[in-house]
């Protein structure tokens, strides 16, 4: 053997003594960790996916409601609707789906949606009511007009407030008292015949009040999350 070549196996042998351990990793473990990583999944993952129930369970809901009266009218003469009956209420459902899916966008907090969900089902519901059979007397009483200044107050509160969680808290309390104000008011000045049936009148107004109260506690409750999130951090 020659001298080169026994000075290059020389100078291959000491490249080899003096080079770093080779890392062999093992393919099963990687696969294995990965699929763990992938079960548990990151934080915007599970965003994701509750978005997406979310989603499905709001417009399940419109669609469900929007069926209820043509499968009724199937069945029973009771239940009349008429295509702008079907019209009015394509546009209010489907409204308030959409801004109900926009305040899903805005937040991660369940209590949030939920308490979004709950302040928009009865501002479509006070709305449906007034508009099918009036809270004042009947549905064609002017009267029902001033439930109006009570999604005004809400409204307006809520964009005061920027739609944070405890300002709009502060707002649907302020909204349920609303609510009971035109309604003390219209049993006082017997606002179309409001007096006579002061009974129903007030359950009817009571139940929306407390529709507000319980949106409002809900609001309530995703401002406790958003403040002790936050101190967490701070510290």
């Amino acid at each position: 053997m020659s001298a080169t070549r026994k000075n290059f196996i020389h100078a291959d042998a000491i490249k080899q003594l003096h080079a770093p351990p080779t890392i062999r990793y093992n393919a099963q473990a990687m696969t294995t960790d990965h699929a763990r990583n992938a079960a548990k999944g990151d934080p915007e993952s599970r965003s994701s996916a509750r978005r997406r129930r979310w989603r499905i369970i709001a417009w399940t809901t419109v669609a469900c409601v929007l069926l209820l009266p043509l499968i009724a009218m199937q069945f029973t003469e009771t239940v009349n609707w008429t295509g702008s009956d079907f019209a009015f209420a394509g546009v209010l459902l489907v409204g308030t789906g959409l801004v109900l899916e926009g305040a899903m966008r805005t937040t991660t907090s369940t209590a949030y949606r939920a308490a979004s969900a709950a302040a928009l089902a009865t501002t479509c519901l006070l709305i449906w009511a007034n508009g099918a059979v009036g809270l004042i007397d009947a549905a064609g009483n002017t009267a029902n007009l001033m439930y109006g200044g009570v999604l005004a107050v809400a409204l307006i509160g809520a964009l005061g407030a920027r739609f944070s969680a405890r300002g709009i808290a502060q707002t649907l309390f302020a909204t349920a008292l609303a609510q009971m104000a035109i309604t003390t008011g219209a049993i006082i000045a017997d606002i179309g015949g409001a007096a006579s049936g002061w009974g129903a009148l007030l359950l009817g107004n009571a139940f929306f009040a407390a529709l507000w109260i319980g949106a409002a506690l809900l609001f309530q409750r995703a401002a406790h999350e958003e403040e002790n999130g936050s101190s967490r951090h701070a510290l």
